[in-house]
């Protein structure tokens, strides 16, 4: 699942975003409102991390403009404003769940698996998605297919998630880099192939068919 963090302090940034990136979420990481805005229209998260003092704006000016373009993804606020008032009206301005600083790493993904399980109650296969015999679990972050479980590494599992969410579309190399391994274009590495290669061994090997096919100067598809 996708996260969008905002968060000025580059220190607090770059540990959110291992910490995150380790638990199993692939994140998307930005310092300012302005780009935090431009992230969150222009892509699709499945929750966000925003905290409230920004540089350029206030972070519940931020959360308003948002819902108020259509931003639906489950808010957490991350802030060292700790009264009970300002709480309140953190969760009355547009947020989900609010944690004030210093914070627990454990908490805060604990908190955002919680709200990612409760923004959709009555929808509980937005958590999950299938192909054919292959199915995902998003929360617990762990494949099946065919009813076994597969061993799969952290790269691999947002892999295979990002051809699960694109299944029957062909996805080029370039595109599996932005958005698997935040990188743009590089002719010089094949770190999608031997990736592909592998997760290839583990969620076809010992099925009736393949899922995972390669389009020849093209990309790859996963589809039945």
């Amino acid at each position: 699942m996708r996260l969008l963090v905002v968060e000025d302090d580059r220190t607090i940034r770059e540990f959110l975003t291992r910490a995150l990136t380790e638990a199993g979420f692939r994140v998307d990481a930005c310092p300012s409102g302005g780009e935090a805005e431009r992230q969150a229209v222009e892509g699709v998260h499945d929750a966000m991390v925003i905290d409230l003092t920004l540089p350029d704006i206030d972070g519940l000016d931020l959360i308003h403009r948002l819902r108020s373009q259509g931003v639906g993804a489950p808010v957490l606020i991350l802030s060292a404003r700790r009264s009970v008032d300002e709480r309140v009206l953190g969760l009355e301005r547009g947020g989900d769940d609010y944690l004030t600083k210093p914070f627990a790493v454990a908490e805060v993904v604990a908190r955002l698996r919680a709200l990612l399980r409760r923004s959709t109650p009555n929808q509980p296969e937005a958590t999950r998605l299938r192909v054919a015999d292959l199915e995902l679990d998003l929360i617990r972050r762990e494949a099946h297919r065919g009813g076994s479980e597969l061993q799969l590494t952290q790269q691999e599992f947002a892999l295979l998630e990002y051809l699960c969410r694109n299944a029957g579309r062909v996805v080029t190399r370039s595109m599996v880099l932005d958005h698997v391994w935040k990188m743009r274009f590089d002719t010089s590495t094949n770190i999608v192939d031997v990736h592909i290669h592998r997760l290839r061994n583990k969620v076809d090997r010992d099925a009736d068919r393949p899922l995972i096919r390669t389009m020849r100067g093209v990309g790859y598809v996963l589809k039945d």
